[in-house]
């Protein structure tokens, strides 16, 4: 058989054998499968079956557990206290808890502890979708648990007048309280979170640093929420949804109110710093010393022959990063 020329159209019917048509019917199929492979490798179906997700997974439960219970009793003897300002005093233990809760967890699990940050590391890629789900089940199973803890041992007063510490909207209206998660997310993710997943720097400052820088903006956040709006029924931002969810269900009544605010807020918050950060420079800035210099560039400006060569002014393209 003759070679066609590469300007004639090869009908494949009539070239090749029958069992030779099979032969490339086969083939073609074998890119649809690793098509498949590949999408249930970037779902991580492949960690369902692992022990170590599940071990990661029980640590989530365990760590959220620990930490509602151990902040929630911590922010209610704060406000409880005969202090003139006790509202100062919850930003200070919201800083020092979840600073070592996070160095405790953080090589362990990652860290989590809030389904807002599992969303974020998903979207990052540093997590996988099955892995994520299952992270979020085991932070809100640990809430509830954490919660029904605290319902068990705490005064009946003190759970009734604080609702158990549980997220509740009261004193402002659900827009704005909406945008104060949205606003102190975007915070807590900006300055922490950035620098968490940011490697290089994180190897250079240190697991300690990182989790002071986290756990800082997270205090400062809560410390904004609880100030700017000058209501005494209104607790402060959630920044953290299974908190919220496991005082909700096990108290119920005034919590449900707006319950919504403090899911949708914090995802809308990931969603707009996942924008942010895919443009932000990967890179820093390298300055030349004297490559901006004022003085320099008033005189190439003023200079008395009148002609400048431009190329004498250094631009920020010839940056040597």
């Amino acid at each position: 058989m003759d070679s066609p020329n590469n300007s004639q159209v090869v009908d494949n019917n009539e070239q090749f054998p029958r069992h030779v048509q099979g032969y490339y019917e086969t083939k073609c199929l074998v890119p649809k499968l690793s098509l498949d492979n590949k999408l249930l490798a970037s779902l991580g179906a492949h960690e369902l079956l692992r022990i170590e997700t599940w071990k990661g997974a029980m640590t989530e439960l365990v760590a959220t557990a620990s930490l509602m219970f151990t902040l929630t009793t911590s922010i209610i003897a704060c406000l409880d206290s005969h202090e003139v300002y006790p509202k100062f005093l919850v930003p200070f233990a919201v800083f020092i808890i979840t600073f070592l809760f996070l160095i405790v967890t953080v090589p362990l699990s990652g860290g989590h502890m809030n389904p807002v940050l599992t969303f974020i590391a998903t979207l990052k890629g540093l997590v996988t979708i099955s892995r994520a789900l299952i992270y979020m089940l085991a932070q809100c199973m640990g809430s509830i648990i954490g919660f029904f803890i605290i319902k068990s041992v705490m005064e009946p007063k003190l759970i009734h007048m604080y609702c158990l510490g549980g997220c509740a909207i009261s004193g402002i209206k659900q827009q704005e309280a909406l945008l104060l998660e949205f606003s102190c997310t975007f915070v807590v993710l900006f300055v922490g979170i950035t620098l968490a997943f940011d490697k290089k720097k994180s190897k250079d400052l240190g697991l300690p640093m990182v989790c002071v820088v986290v756990a800082g903006s997270m205090g400062l956040a809560v410390f904004v929420s609880i100030t700017v709006t000058g209501q005494a029924g209104y607790a402060g931002v959630g920044l953290n949804p299974a908190r919220c969810l496991g005082p909700a269900l096990l108290y119920g009544g005034p919590l449900w109110n707006g319950h919504w605010v403090f899911w949708v807020g914090p995802f809308l918050a990931c969603m707009g710093y996942y924008a942010v950060s895919i443009n932000l420079p990967k890179q820093g800035l390298v300055w030349v010393d004297g490559e901006y210099d004022v003085l320099k560039l008033a005189k190439l400006a003023m200079g008395s022959c009148g002609n400048i060569n431009v190329s004498n002014i250094a631009l920020s393209s010839d940056l040597q990063v």
